[in-house]
């Protein structure tokens, strides 16, 4: 890529990686490749909760690799996950306790989502109620706290200089360019804004990028599909959004998205100046609510 791009020299090179594929002396090589941020898929330090959610790895295999990955990377994040089934917030403690010990400088912790044709979906599990869940969060956020980090993503904690390029990037309707199998991309063009996704399947991706037809679909975002888009994810930001940045990256004037604002601020979801809009407290713990006032 180096060879073919020019690259700013803070360039973000981020890495996912999952404790049960790693071996002791890999995250060094990866390191030294050019690898320079480290995403680790933990999901939880508890074996109990690693095996009702089908994870590869154990507990023991977690702490050694995050371990290694502190011992080799400035940045490094560790993904958790809370409401697992049958977990209590004196659980959850403790594997916000344990992912803290390491003193990550990146956290993104996620609530279980049921997704749709999966096991969970059609056998549900007995996960905690709603009212478990926000106490659950504000455990998370005090804890965080404490370690020095803050909360600039509805899900992403980090400290100083820490936050993560790719994702705020993504946060704020920003471009994004997918190479190989499977690959995302979204870019903006004079009038139109697109989608793409590249074949999955690397054999078949290999042969149809060769024969110059690497897309598995290539979609144009409707016009009326921007505001929700847009919202779906500027309103993940603590800091919320310009509201000059809503007509530069959609193309759409004020008026389209004037309703829904209305409402919000109405409910007191987010509150807003001439020039920004961003959500409360409130507006973060019933996002989806918020979100939805757009469609």
């Amino acid at each position: 890529l180096r060879a073919r791009l020019r690259m700013e020299p803070d360039c973000e090179i981020t890495m996912e990686a999952n404790p049960g594929t790693f071996e002791k002396d890999r995250f060094k090589a990866f390191r030294a490749a050019g690898v320079n941020r480290l995403s680790i898929g933990v999901q939880s330090f508890d074996d109990r909760f690693l095996q009702a959610v089908g994870r590869v790895h154990d507990a023991a295999q977690a702490k050694a690799a995050v371990r290694e990955a502190a011992d080799n990377f400035e940045t490094f994040n560790i993904d958790l996950m809370y409401a697992l089934p049958g977990q209590s917030k004196a659980d959850l403690q403790r594997d916000v306790d344990m992912a803290l010990s390491f003193a990550p400088p990146h956290l993104s912790i996620y609530h279980l989502t049921i997704e749709p044709n999966t096991y969970f979906a059609k056998y549900p599990p007995v996960i905690p109620e709603d009212d478990t869940a926000y106490e659950m969060l504000d455990l998370i956020t005090a804890s965080t706290s404490k370690a020095g980090m803050s909360r600039y993503e509805v899900s992403a904690y980090a400290k100083p200089g820490h936050q993560c390029f790719h994702n705020s990037n993504y946060w704020q309707f920003g471009d994004y360019l997918g190479i190989g199998a499977g690959a995302h991309s979204k870019l903006s063009f004079a009038h139109r804004i697109v989608r793409q996704v590249r074949f999955r399947d690397p054999n078949r991706y290999m042969d149809m990028a060769l024969a110059g037809t690497p897309l598995a679909q290539d979609h144009e975002v409707k016009r009326a599909d921007l505001p929700f888009e847009y919202m779906l994810n500027a309103l993940r930001l603590r800091g919320g959004f310009a509201l000059q940045e809503f007509m530069e990256r959609t193309g759409l004037p004020m008026s389209s998205i004037a309703k829904g604002l209305d409402a919000a601020q109405a409910k007191g979801l987010i509150t807003r100046d001439m020039g920004r809009v961003v959500p409360t407290e409130r507006g973060f713990d019933f996002l989806n609510d918020l979100q939805e006032m757009f469609l």
